[in-house]
């Protein structure tokens, strides 16, 4: 039987390795077998793209450059780690994946999607996650925990209106898609991690 995959969303500060550590108990409590993997990254080529994503230049990174950074990173983990582990019969539960490029790059950078479109397909053909989790929240509260974890990068760093667009791009495809289940990521930890078992629950009832 194929494997699944799983996505955590959301902005810096939503909980993403806690929500991680909550669907891999899950799993676990399941009897499935997983990988989990983060992007940019998962490879050692796509760790290298990461590095150069993430840190600071002496000079200004377009946001097309940005972009195709991403999705190199991205087809490299999909199609030497995912798509293999998936056809194994293992689960992947995956740290971000294409709908942080529509939200940051097409909303925060404001490239729009129909670039965004144009790439997916040329890279990732119709492959896509089983079920998205998005860890809704609000910037100013994101940011300030993102702070409490030490130095931030690059990307970290960008105006709280970048962050307002990301967020309001993440909550518009949300709207406007299937497949994307939203969670207040501002509760308590205890509902958070409530809210993302019930949703497991919902798309593979026991």
């Amino acid at each position: 039987m194929k494997g699944r995959f799983i996505v955590i969303e959301g902005l810096e500060g939503a909980g993403k390795s806690s929500a991680v550590a909550t669907v891999t108990a899950w799993l676990t409590q399941q009897g499935h077998s997983f990988i989990t993997v983060r992007e940019p990254g998962g490879t050692p080529f796509a760790e290298a793209l990461r590095d150069l994503v993430k840190q600071d230049w002496k000079e200004h990174i377009t946001a097309e450059a940005e972009l195709l950074l991403m999705y190199a990173a991205r087809v490299q983990l999909v199609d030497n780690v995912i798509k293999p582990a998936l056809t194994q019969g293992q689960w992947v539960v995956g740290d971000r994946h294409d709908l942080s490029s529509r939200a940051y790059q097409g909303g925060g950078r404001e490239l729009g999607d129909e670039k965004l479109q144009h790439l997916k397909h040329l890279t990732l053909g119709d492959f896509q996650p089983d079920l998205t989790l998005y860890l809704d929240i609000n910037p100013e509260i994101g940011l300030a925990r993102a702070l409490q974890r030490g130095d931030l990068d690059r990307i970290e760093k960008e105006t709280l209106e970048f962050f307002h667009r990301t967020r309001a791009r993440y909550r518009e495809i949300a709207t406007q898609e299937s497949g994307i289940c939203v969670i207040d990521a501002s509760q308590d930890i205890k509902q958070v991690q409530r809210d993302i078992t019930e949703a497991l629950e919902q798309q593979w009832p026991a």
